[in-house]
């Protein structure tokens, strides 16, 4: 898995575009909103987690579509589905998904606190919002995982992954815009949504890789 994990990341920093342009994207979204909702200070802090979170959130989507799509192409994943059993092809969906995640994503999550400053979040906000961000992210990937292993025979699925698994990212979503502002708020109001979101992601990441694993033996079969 350790040999895995370090190819994947290799082959993500030779590519580098990738979160390249998930990072701009996050930039696009989160510097246009003050222009469509005006120069008004308090609420573009008041809706700045909500705003980070949704960015995040559809950059994150952006590279899903290329999880398995690289592996099929030069034939390393039908070596994969006809080495390993069901659960190691499992723990090797599971090891992707970390990679991609450290990869594509985990840039996003240091560049909010410097979005942030656009939507005038308070430093607390901007730290919770960080945090929440780090701990709910990966929850996407491994929802994401589940998508790219139905859609790995097509040749561009990329718009059907993002349809197909942005109904299940909502509830993160929900909790992780909803720890934010309950920093801001009041500090007390942070942890149950926070609890609520690391639940989340612990359990997408058990399950994620399961059903990724069987959605791609049934595409290899």
């Amino acid at each position: 898995m350790l040999a895995l994990f370090l190819r994947e990341i290799r082959l993500g920093v030779r590519a580098g575009s990738g979160a390249l342009t998930g990072v701009l994207f996050f930039l696009a979204v989160v510097a246009v909103i003050p222009f469509g909702v005006g120069p008004d200070l308090n609420l573009l802090a008041r809706i700045g987690p909500a705003i980070l979170w949704i960015g995040a959130l559809l950059a994150s989507l952006l590279g899903l579509d290329r999880l398995f799509q690289a592996d099929r192409e030069d034939g390393s994943l039908d070596l994969l589905l006809m080495a390993d059993s069901r659960h190691m092809l499992a723990l090797t969906v599971f090891t992707k998904c970390v990679a991609h995640w450290t990869i594509g994503v985990l840039p996003l999550v240091l560049v909010a606190p410097m979005l942030g400053l656009f939507m005038n979040v308070p430093p607390l906000g901007l730290a919770a919002a960080t945090l929440t961000l780090l701990a709910g992210t990966p929850a996407i990937t491994f929802i994401g995982a589940v998508g790219a292993a139905l859609t790995v025979v097509l040749p561009r699925g990329g718009l059907l992954v993002s349809v197909l698994i942005l109904p299940l990212t909502i509830p993160v979503l929900i909790f992780g815009v909803a720890a934010s502002r309950g920093a801001v708020a009041d500090t007390d109001l942070f942890l149950p949504p926070f609890l609520i979101l690391t639940a989340l992601t612990l359990f997408f990441a058990v399950i994620g890789p399961v059903a990724a694993a069987l959605a791609l033996k049934g595409a290899a079969d």
